[in-house]
């Protein structure tokens, strides 16, 4: 018997040749005892599970040779140990067991970039129940994402499965960690937002159940059109006009340390909030710098409501919302979504 392909802790396959005779049965087990899978074909074996990095495996072979005589080998081996900087992690959204909105994109975040994208998705699957058409996108070498066609359908479970650990990253790095990630899409709220007319509609499963006047960005300040999905909520939250570039010297610099009921919508500072301050102007002018301003009671209890993942769609201004800005997904045609996968 000899050993055809060196293991070294990645997906390459392990293959076992027997030369003269007949193989009867391959073993191979790691440190503690796991026992591997394979498949035998004739005279080969080959392993059909992947290694560990860092880990002592024995395999043991039976043969019988063409002159009748049994005989039994063991090759002992060690793959190669990884560091934590060899080695790309996966964080996924939304968490598992979370019940999310219609909007939300699977989200898998690593700390390593990935290079070989192409091999990662093949190893990457999003299944759901009733069955839904969606794509992958790859934002960069560190992030890609998964949406539907169209909005999920409320009541759907949903399935993430990284088979990834081992899988080549490229540039010496290797996939860390193979996991499954069960969530649920909850009720179909969509909230849709008109800058010109100051109203908010608030849909569930398609019934209008309120119109809440509002108030969105000032000239200089205008809040993005587009489809937003809210990503993060805040009971209370400190907002500080320096981290959207506004300095403290700034005539519109602004520091409120509680502002309550506060929903995320982009990267870059939109929220939908308590504003008691502008109460005067909601539902007639837009006097905010982008959020989306309401009183205090309406955020209460749109926020007793909403999920993340919850969809806002806006309209009435001439600045667009982006792809890359938050769970900006859904401000593209599917076509144009799909074409960032790898295996596009």
């Amino acid at each position: 018997m000899r050993r055809t392909r060196a293991p070294y802790a990645s997906a390459q396959p392990l293959r076992f040749t027997l030369a003269d005779g007949d193989l009867k049965t391959v073993t191979l087990t790691a440190g503690d005892d796991t026992l591997l899978d394979g498949e035998r074909n004739g005279s080969q074996w080959t392993l059909t599970s992947r290694l560990e990095p860092g880990t002592d495996y024995v395999a043991k072979a039976r043969a019988e040779r063409n002159d009748g005589a049994e005989v039994t080998k063991v090759l002992r081996f060690h793959t190669e140990d990884l560091t934590l900087d060899q080695q790309a992690y996966p964080s996924v959204a939304p968490l598992s067991g979370e019940t999310v909105g219609v909007g939300m994109p699977v989200v898998v975040s690593f700390d390593l970039p990935v290079q070989n994208k192409r091999a990662f998705e093949q190893h990457m699957t999003v299944t759901s129940t009733p069955a839904q058409v969606g794509a992958r996108h790859w934002f960069n070498d560190y992030r890609v994402r998964y949406r539907p066609q169209t909005y999920w359908q409320a009541g759907t479970d949903v399935s993430v499965s990284l088979d990834l650990n081992s899988i080549p990253a490229g540039n010496g790095i290797y996939g860390r960690e193979s996991r499954v990630v069960d969530f649920h899409i909850g009720d179909a709220n969509v909230y849709k937002v008109n800058a010109q007319t100051h109203q908010m509609q608030v849909f569930s499963n398609g019934e209008l159940l309120r119109t809440i006047p509002i108030t969105t960005g000032k000239a200089g300040f205008t809040t993005r059109s587009g489809t937003k999905v809210i990503s993060e909520k805040f009971a209370v939250k400190r907002m500080n006009s320096e981290t959207v570039g506004i300095a403290s010297t700034d005539p519109e610099a602004y520091d409120i340390d509680d502002v309550q009921w506060a929903m995320r919508l982009t990267d870059t500072g939109e929220f939908i909030h308590a504003a008691p301050r502008s109460v005067g102007s909601q539902g007639y002018a837009n006097v905010s710098h982008g959020c989306t301003g309401m009183s205090t009671d309406n955020a209460a209890r749109l926020y007793a409501m909403t999920k993340r993942g919850d969809v806002v769609e806006y309209t009435g201004t001439d600045r667009a919302m982006t792809l890359e800005n938050g769970y900006g997904d859904w401000n593209t045609d599917f076509a144009t979504y799909k074409s960032g996968s790898a295996l596009s």
